[in-house]
């Protein structure tokens, strides 16, 4: 798969900046397909810095009600890489 087909989108919440603030980690939404060594890889090019581990999980769909029938939000899957001291990724100029 190609750099840009597995990291789909970082997500940016309130965990995930406190975790860029404190230790340099940086979450992703990634392809649910992909493994540790090629998000590792994909963050490498994409971003130009030295990765030091990956962490993934599997998130299951929220279940949602619409009208009388019940249905269910797609799983996906969530990234958690941790960079080398010094490097860094910003989404926000300013923020």
């Amino acid at each position: 798969m190609e750099p840009y087909q597995i990291i789909k989108q970082p997500l940016i919440t309130e965990k995930g900046m406190r975790l860029n603030e404190e230790g340099s980690t940086v979450v992703f939404r990634v392809d649910s397909r992909a493994n540790k060594l090629q998000i590792k890889h994909a963050v490498e090019v994409l971003f130009n810095v030295k990765v030091l581990k990956v962490n993934t999980l599997n998130v299951e769909g929220k279940k949602r009600r619409i009208r009388y029938r019940e249905g269910k939000r797609p799983d996906w899957k969530k990234a958690y890489v941790t960079l080398r001291d010094g490097d860094s990724i910003t989404f926000f100029e300013g923020v």
